[in-house]
């Protein structure tokens, strides 16, 4: 089995309206309430209003997420990935 390589992760949020994110690996739902986001250290999902994807760069693992926080949380990453792989294992 690969293994795979992490790159590290932080975020930044500034007056609760800029937040800058590393280490992102994919982007997985989004809209102006809610964005999830994977992360190399799990899944973040970011809740708010009028929430805005300002920049995404998969290659270097960078995000930048403008509106009003409310709450960030993490939860483990489920493996399998997809729809199928949710329904069968969890």
């Amino acid at each position: 089995m690969e293994q795979k390589k992490t790159t590290g992760h932080s975020l930044t949020l500034c007056d609760r309206e800029k937040l800058t994110l590393t280490g992102v690996t994919d982007v997985d739902a989004f809209n102006e309430e809610e964005i999830t986001v994977i992360t190399d250290f799990g899944e973040l999902t970011v809740k708010g209003e009028l929430l805005h994807v300002e920049a995404l760069d998969l290659e270097c693992g960078s995000m930048q997420i403008t509106g009003k926080v409310t709450a960030l949380f993490y939860t483990q990453h489920r493996e399998g990935g997809g729809l199928f792989g949710r329904l069968f294992h969890g």
